[in-house]
């Protein structure tokens, strides 16, 4: 009968190393097994301190695989499932490789022979495990980083640009920490990412690595908080190998403080005009308007009117309608007389407006107690179960129904406390709003062109230059019931919107 001729596996973590268990041990123990059997080793695949994770691609496997397949060897050797790899789609492709080739996988641990039927389930069995036992290392990893970020410590990677790691604390870098706070000021200056990026880099300026500002980098910095002292952690996570990152629920966000750059009153100015340019532009901030009605203006067409160079004169470039720069300001100061609300609308909307408020405050405050009555409802449980005074079967029948009515309540609260907060400060804008604009009409002509442009940005929906007429569509404040009903669509329509 001819000699079965073998291959050794060999996959030692540095942990393993550390533990004593070298790849000379698992070889040794190898040879000894196959000469027990009468067989002849003719290969040894050495893949010292490489992940379980994924190992198909590895050039080792690649040779064991092509030596399987041309019948060089008709068997591989290793000291248990683990080593072979953890991945249980994996095993489970060498165990279909294998049988297709004759081949035998020996486990010397699991004493596995997937020649064997009995085997083969076994083996599906035990690689599930292998890859259960993976998932439980890395959730433990996961469940520590929380923990490692409220107590400040380093999570890995690289510091914040503007700041050091000296001591294993994070402080301001003396030679990025300037540039990071003149980009708040350029960008508070001039409004427009690109041009912040523009100035940065026509100074001299780079990014640490060498590079070039870009106004991606530039929203980036922007918007981390690190910059105004609150370092944020724990707040994305991978998809898997090569894919994306995604952001995870703000209730899993950890700050800790460090000392800032910028104040926060410079940090909230500048992330509130990010905010509005989101709104109204996608990210896009408009180019600064040389004429008044420049973007808001419209001709019957549907085309939009622009003043050509060194003209008075609105004009669509279209079917060449034309309106005058001045008279097109005097219909509109005109038609400010009917914008606002009589005093009593104004009365009613203010008073809907806090009623509603005081609604939704008051119902915040009773999911509130009603989340603190469940934890304490479990607390009481947890500590009958320790003491003996309630069987495992029973603690869960009772202890499972009111963790799933806390984690709702939990998820409800911040939706409460959104919509709390649009309310009061919409409230807030639209009160503004009216006592500043009430005697806007009378001081319309000692305005500032700027000034002006501002107004009709903020009340002005479009204005549709027709044959005859003129149509001004200007906004309007809602009624808070309105505002209310808008507010909780949004964070409906984005709870549901994919990532």
């Amino acid at each position: 009968m001819e000699q079965k001729k073998v291959g050794i596996w060999i996959r030692v973590s540095t942990e393993d190393q550390a533990k004593g268990e070298s790849p000379e041990h698992h070889e040794k123990r190898a040879r000894y097994y196959a000469e027990s059997k009468g067989w002849s080793v003719k290969e040894v695949y050495h893949l010292e301190a490489v992940s379980g994770k994924s190992v198909m691609e590895h050039p080792e496997t690649q040779r064991m695989l092509s030596h399987i397949k041309s019948g060089h060897i008709s068997g591989i050797i290793f000291s248990k499932l683990a080593r072979l790899a953890r991945n249980t789609r994996e095993l489970l492709d060498f165990a279909d490789i294998f049988r297709e080739c004759d081949a035998d996988l020996i486990s010397l641990q699991e004493s596995i022979d997937t020649s064997t039927p009995a085997g083969r389930l076994f083996y599906t069995m035990i690689a599930a495990m292998a890859q259960w036992e993976r998932e439980e290392i890395a959730s433990r990893v996961a469940a520590s980083v929380p923990i490692r970020a409220k107590l400040g410590k380093s999570l890995g990677g690289a510091s914040p640009f503007g700041y050091q790691w000296i001591d294993k604390k994070l402080v301001p870098d003396p030679k990025e920490a300037p540039v990071r706070k003149r980009i708040y000021e350029l960008f508070l200056e001039h409004q427009r990412k690109k041009r912040v990026a523009r100035i940065l880099n026509e100074s001299g300026y780079r990014t640490r690595k060498g590079a070039r500002f870009a106004d991606s980098t530039i929203e980036r910095l922007l918007r981390d908080p690190i910059a105004k002292g609150m370092r944020r952690m724990n707040y994305t996570k991978s998809l898997g190998t090569g894919k994306r990152w995604t952001m995870k629920p703000e209730s899993e966000w950890v700050f800790t403080d460090v000392e800032p750059v910028v104040s926060e009153e410079l940090w909230n100015q500048c992330n509130h005009v990010l905010d509005e340019q989101d709104k109204k532009k996608g990210n896009r901030p408009a180019r600064p308007a040389v004429h008044l009605f420049t973007g808001y203006l419209f001709c019957h067409c549907g085309s939009k009117m622009y003043v050509p160079f060194n003209r008075g004169k609105y004009t669509c470039y279209k079917c060449t309608a034309k309106i005058g720069a001045t008279e097109i300001e005097t219909i509109f100061h005109e038609q400010l007389k009917s914008f606002f609300f009589s005093e009593e609308e104004i009365v009613k909307y203010l008073s809907d407006a806090d009623r509603l408020i005081k609604e939704k405050e008051e119902l915040l405050e009773a999911r509130t107690k009603d989340a603190r009555k469940l934890k304490e409802d479990m607390d009481n449980l947890v500590q009958l179960y320790l003491a003996g005074e309630m069987p495992k079967e029973g603690f869960g029948n009772h202890y499972r129904p009111l963790e799933e009515r806390l984690t709702q309540i939990q998820e409800e609260l911040p939706t409460l406390q959104g919509e709390i907060d649009f309310m009061k400060i919409q409230s807030i804008s639209s009160n503004e709003i009216i006592s500043e604009a009430k005697d806007l009409y009378s001081r319309w002509n000692t305005l500032e062109t700027s000034q002006k442009r501002r107004i009709i940005e903020t009340i002005t929906e479009n204005i549709i230059i027709g044959k005859d007429e003129v149509t001004i569509n200007l906004c309007y404040l809602p009624s808070a019931s309105e505002m209310a009903s808008v507010r909780q669509r949004n964070l409906r329509d984005s709870s549901h919107r994919p990532a």
